[in-house]
């Protein structure tokens, strides 16, 4: 996407101390994205996001749906996007947690661009 300078793949959303794969304790699977503002907002990241998410069962503290924000604005923003999903979602529930970003935890290198280097994605 346009804008977007890099994503980390780790762990965020807990607050116990020194997550990984293995022992993830109370975070959640997350990527760090590094945006230019100025060529992608915010708003858009998150609704390429929902294209591709489907975050209509609940899953663990692992694998859940959660959008994590770092400002009030980006709040709003974020619980729009919930309130759109939960609109276009058919009488289906929707689960998706929007919480104030936590430590991020960088997971390693093997985790990093994962599909690409699978051959089923594609790299920034």
């Amino acid at each position: 996407m346009k804008g977007v300078a890099r994503v980390v793949v780790g762990y965020s959303g807990g607050r116990q101390l020194d997550p990984t794969y293995r022992k993830i304790k109370d975070h959640t699977e997350a990527v760090l994205i590094e945006f230019d503002p100025d060529v992608v907002s915010y708003e858009d990241l998150l609704v390429d996001w929902a294209r591709q998410s489907s975050p209509y069962r609940q899953s663990s503290n692992q694998y859940r749906s959660a959008i994590f924000y770092v400002s009030e604005e980006q709040e709003e923003v974020a619980l729009d996007t919930v309130k759109s999903l939960k609109a276009g979602a058919q009488g289906k529930k929707v689960y998706v947690d929007v919480e104030r970003a936590t430590k991020f935890y960088q997971a390693k290198e093997y985790h990093q661009n994962f599909m690409t280097k699978r051959g089923q994605g594609r790299g920034l």
